[in-house]
């Protein structure tokens, strides 16, 4: 009786490590969404730059775009928004979320840092970004022309994730149809 005592803690000790070990071979961005393949969530929310203007869902309609989820509070959205403005230049429309912020903080930004967006909606209180699954920020979805997500990328997108991941599935979703130029940004 005395050694199932000691075997007991010494097989959780070993499952524990176990699945330690596993983590660390575990790519932290490479959450899926149960999003892929299904319609974007609806929203309709005001601008940042003019809350007399709405940013819908409905804008997105017809045309690969990227939606990319942001803040002013994300150090690492600060580290991806040169790359944005490179990827804006290639011809890609992406529309912004900006999500739990303040207003005249994320308009100063975009004056500063520059405005990769073709519109940037304002998600104050987070409610969109939670239907849209969102972790945190910066996210950014691949949306089909028939509105569908295709892919879903956390963490700051880099030149490597958009050559590798992003652009196949525009290629691949643009096919023989007039497509925005998807130049490696």
């Amino acid at each position: 009786m005395t050694m199932w005592r000691y075997f007991i803690p010494v097989a959780l000790l070993f499952v524990l490590a176990g699945f330690f070990w596993r983590g660390l071979y575990m790519d932290p961005g490479a959450i899926t969404s149960p999003l892929i393949g299904k319609p974007a969530p609806a929203f309709s929310l005001p601008s940042v730059r003019d809350p007399g203007v709405l940013v819908s869902s409905e804008d997105l309609a017809g045309e690969v775009a990227l939606v990319n989820v942001w803040g002013t509070w994300c150090v690492e959205c600060r580290h991806e928004h040169a790359f944005l403005l490179e990827i804006e230049k290639s011809g890609v429309p992406i529309y912004g979320l900006n999500v739990r912020d303040d207003r005249a903080s994320a308009v100063d930004w975009l004056e500063r840092l520059g405005d990769p967006y073709v519109d940037s909606a304002f998600d104050e209180d987070g409610k969109v970004a939670i239907d849209w699954g969102v972790y945190g920020a910066p996210e950014t979805f691949l949306i089909g022309r028939d509105g569908t997500i295709l892919h879903k990328h956390i963490s700051p997108l880099t030149p490597t994730v958009w050559r590798e991941d992003f652009l196949p599935l525009i290629e691949k979703e643009c096919g023989a149809l007039p497509c925005p130029r998807a130049g490696e940004g």
